[in-house]
């Protein structure tokens, strides 16, 4: 197996169960704080998320493609420049931003958002942007390095930090006020990536080949070309990272400030927005471990190949991770449609949200395939490319959201159209620029294939569930139905050679049984 797609499965691997801790947590964090709770969660993170993005300025994709290109070099002394460079720069930049956002918070809160309770979640939530930062070097090193094993196993280990905190914390602040019970959420995240840090830290000083501290000045101040290096990709690639947190952190703004408009109180647009945020996307979000498997992989892989001209490797890994994306994509976008209301009753003992789930899900197929598009513009030096488009779909969301949004007949259905809208119009822009560079073809056939395929078994696992399944409590009937589904799909997969032999051979798991 080669180390792309070894790298992958393993990723995949740690990104399936990071997924089911993820929903451990937003199922307690919805038990005890509810959908008001949440919405206070989501309205403060995409603030964090900016800021983040401005102290890594995209520099673990960067880090990631020159690590790989120097070590398919030899070149160890390049390799130490890039880590001391990167580390100076967003150590710096981390306390500059760390103390300006606690000292902003309050004109942020006042000024920008209708709900001033998100406050309190915001301050809890700055000393995680230095974690953050100096995890995102480590990162990128062992990505560039193709090993994709401590990032992931760091995954598991932040989650399960996470679940043990969020549980206490949430249940100690909730008396105070259910601000405070959201603050608790975030210091638990807090927690978790400091958990995630010392591993990979430790990590990285096991298997590192040369000394960091080490004249480490000296090596910042003789960087330059590094430096340079570095920013060519990281600042086109920070470009579409941060156009898309800067979208994601006017996307609560706008919607809170459309829901007044078509008359909806602060209080209920919080919790309408939680229900979107909080409840369904995460669970849209669900098949995205494999397609950011696939990105984080792709990237240095397709560095690699391209950095030796090798342009049918590139073209084969990209069609692989497309593949994967697709097949995968399909079975979420089924499973999601079919059964919205009672997997949103049995995850967060509510139903509210699943009218999005429906709106949004036969989308999602598109968000599945920009995740690896994307990975290959960065890998082609084409992430300029990849902001532009991303400026475009982020201005395009904003303006469906305020349009739609502030009509009393679609209310918060609007911002679900928004965010769909823009995930599409990105998807089809990378596309499209992708293959100005590459020279790939998609099979039509096996295209019309897999549609029939899905809409056959997510038609099949809907019959079951409503007429095979009816004498059983709610619970198993869903269990039962997303596992006849599950198989429907898999079987036709195999029944029309979209899926064979050698595909599930490649899955350790499987691979015993065959």
């Amino acid at each position: 197996m080669s180390k792309f797609l070894r790298g992958t499965m393993i990723l995949m691997a740690a990104g399936l169960v990071t997924r089911v801790l993820g929903f451990v947590n937003r199922i307690v964090i919805a038990r005890f704080i509810g959908p008001e709770g949440v919405g206070l969660f989501m309205m403060a993170f995409p603030t964090l998320m900016l800021v983040i993005t401005i102290t890594q300025l995209g520099l673990p994709i960067a880090i990631s493609k020159s690590v790989a290109e120097a070590n398919a070099a030899g070149d160890r002394i390049k390799i130490k420049k890039i880590m001391t460079v990167s580390l100076a720069v967003t150590v710096t930049l981390s306390a500059i931003l760390t103390p300006a956002l606690i000292v902003f918070a309050p004109l942020l809160t006042k000024s920008l958002f209708t709900d001033s309770r998100i406050y309190y979640p915001l301050i809890a939530i700055a000393p995680i942007i230095p974690i953050v930062a100096v995890s995102g070097v480590i990162r990128g090193y062992f990505q560039g390095k193709q090993n994709m094993k401590p990032f992931a196993i760091s995954q598991v280990i932040e989650q399960l930090v996470r679940i043990f905190l969020i549980a206490i914390l949430t249940k100690t602040f909730i008396p105070y006020g259910i601000e405070f019970a959201a603050a608790g959420a975030m210091i638990a995240s807090i927690f978790g990536e400091l958990a995630s840090l010392f591993y990979m830290f430790t990590m990285f000083k096991l298997k590192k080949k040369f000394r960091v501290r080490s004249k480490f000045f000296q090596a910042v101040r003789t960087g330059k070309e590094t430096l340079y290096e570095l920013f060519r990709v990281a600042l086109p690639a920070t470009g579409s990272r941060f156009i898309g947190n800067a979208s994601w952190f006017l996307e609560p703004i706008v919607v809170a400030k459309s829901l007044a408009i078509a008359g909806v109180a602060a209080s209920i647009a919080t919790k309408q927005y939680g229900a979107l945020t909080g409840f369904a996307l995460p669970l849209l979000m669900l098949p995205s471990f494999v397609t950011q498997s696939l990105s984080t992989a792709l990237v240095p892989a397709i560095s690699e190949a391209n950095a030796q001209r090798n342009h049918k490797l590139v073209e084969s890994r990209l069609n692989q991770a497309l593949r994967f994306s697709l097949l995968t994509g399909g079975i979420s976008v089924i499973l999601l449609y079919v059964f919205a209301e009672p997997l949103m009753a049995f995850m967060y003992g509510t139903s509210d949200g699943a009218q999005f789930i429906k709106i949004m899900a036969p989308f999602f197929i598109f968000q599945y395939y920009q995740g690896p598009l994307q990975a290959t513009l960065q890998a082609l030096d084409l992430a300029k490319a990849a902001m532009i488009n991303s400026l475009i779909g982020a201005i395009v969301k904003l303006v469906v959201i305020f349009s739609l949004t502030s009509q009393p007949n679609f209310g918060i259905n609007g911002a679900a159209l928004g965010i769909v809208t823009s995930m599409l119009l990105v998807t089809l822009l990378h596309y499209a620029t992708v293959m100005k560079r590459i020279q790939f073809t998609i099979d039509a056939t096996s295209l019309i294939l897999f549609t029939i395929v899905t809409l056959a078994s997510g038609f099949l696992g809907h019959w079951c569930y409503n007429h095979l399944f009816q004498s059983y409590s709610e619970n198993i009937r869903l269990v039962l139905g997303l596992i006849i589904t599950s198989l429907l799909y898999l079987l036709l997969l195999l029944i029309t050679k979209q899926v064979n032999r050698n595909d599930l051979k490649r899955i350790p798991i499987i691979k015993k049984f065959i």
